[in-house]
């Protein structure tokens, strides 16, 4: 069961589910869930490693962060995978699991952002994958508002999040053994 927009800014008000959430999120949210906008920006450098036991992703080199007190675009050059944050923070209860989407003016644009889940008991910042699939360049503005994030109801019980990226860091840094 997909959680709308009443139901989870309950949870905002009483659990925190979601801080950092733009005005207009809190105010007249859209759909079943909230858009996250863009905080930070990495492009990955080095080479990186994903083996049976251990793991090393590649350095990560910030392009830009958001600044509410200016505007700062960035311009994603064709077939370049860039790392982004968001300015969000979610903290995700024992009963929910939040799914994400790339807003439809990404993709209609020749741009896509990589999402996955966060699971139940994951706090922090979140990072995704987003690329520029189109021969030209493309100017996005720090701030905007890149993904849809929908909160889903789990029931029979979950294995709360207990992995290396709790907090929302980006990078590695050196090899490491996954737990």
């Amino acid at each position: 069961m997909v959680l709308g927009v009443t139901e989870l800014l309950h949870l905002v008000k009483e659990r925190s589910l979601v801080e950092n959430l733009a005005t207009r999120e809190l105010e007249s949210p859209e759909g079943a869930g909230f858009d996250f906008r863009l905080g930070t920006l990495y492009r990955l450098s080095g080479q990186g490693f994903l083996g049976v036991t251990e793991r090393e992703t590649p350095d990560v080199n910030e392009v830009a962060t958001f600044d509410p007190d200016r505007t700062i675009t960035v311009t994603l050059e064709p077939g370049v995978f860039y790392v982004g944050k968001t300015l969000e923070r979610v903290n995700v209860p024992d009963d929910l699991i939040a799914l994400f989407t790339p807003r439809s003016t990404l993709y209609r644009s020749g741009v896509t952002v990589f999402t996955g889940d966060v699971k139940p008991g994951y706090r922090g910042e979140l990072n995704f994958g987003i690329m520029n699939f189109r021969n030209e360049p493309f100017v996005l503005e720090m701030g905007a508002r890149v993904c849809h994030a929908m909160f889903h109801q789990v029931t029979g019980g979950t294995a709360t999040y207990r992995g290396q990226w709790q907090g929302g860091r980006t990078t590695t840094g050196t090899k490491e053994v996954q737990i």
